[in-house]
């Protein structure tokens, strides 16, 4: 069984996707990083840098004791090893799939989270940092979407770096962005959002948030305020 511990913001939705598409068995534990569920002992345990999702496999290939893994582009490498899908069953696959992953996790996704940020929830509007993380996007969907020029997915097959990076592009609007613009992007996120197990994932994260996420001064604290000292 592995015990997903999550809250269904893009990286907890990379998990979900997976999970669902394999129809490997899992438990929710939600984490409201709102009301500041990251910063609970027992979840540092798994989660040392305070950030879902986690997960805690109980039953690991090598048949030891329970592992638990942080980062969620770590879980996504693991769980496609432990069921053998979604990565490349050959090398130069493997390594296509990987890299695109690690674009996702060292670029698309912080950019566009900052844009989130500063579009969003800044309580003071910086046009600067406004124009900066929007043009980035920008940039990098046209990577994206050149990358997908010829191709139906991010790195052959259907794969982890799809997962990876399709929850990032499903706010596309809010980014200030038009998949028209980006027709290869268009049609991959059509693609993707259609499949069954991605419906079944979004729906279970209407599920464990079904308040919508109203941004309080409590969660702007809890997911913006914090230091190396929490208060």
């Amino acid at each position: 069984m592995i015990h997903l511990h999550y809250w269904p913001t893009p990286n907890g939705h990379k998990i979900t996707l997976f999970l669902e598409e394999t129809g490997l068995p899992y438990t929710v534990h939600p984490v409201n990083i709102g009301k500041g569920e990251q910063f609970a002992p027992d979840f540092l345990k798994i989660a040392p840098n305070n950030r879902m999702p986690a997960i805690v496999d109980d039953e690991p290939a090598d048949g030891g004791e329970p592992i638990s893994i942080f980062e969620s582009g770590a879980i996504l490498l693991y769980l496609a090893e432990k069921t053998g899908r979604f990565l490349g069953p050959d090398l130069r696959t493997r390594v296509e799939q990987t890299q695109w992953l690690m674009w996702q996790m060292g670029g698309l996704g912080p950019m566009l989270g900052q844009n989130h940020h500063f579009n969003r929830y800044a309580p003071e509007k910086i046009p600067y940092a406004i124009e900066r993380y929007v043009k980035e996007t920008n940039r990098l969907y046209g990577v994206l979407d050149r990358r997908l020029e010829g191709r139906p997915f991010i790195a052959g097959d259907y794969s982890i770096a799809d997962m990876a990076a399709y929850p990032w592009v499903v706010p596309h609007e809010a980014q200030g962005q038009d998949l028209a613009d980006f027709p290869n992007v268009r049609r991959w996120f059509e693609a993707i959002r259609t499949r069954p197990a991605t419906e079944r994932a979004y729906a279970l994260g209407e599920q464990v948030n079904a308040s919508g996420g109203e941004m309080t001064e409590e969660a702007r604290r809890n997911l913006f305020g914090q230091t190396a000292k929490r208060d």
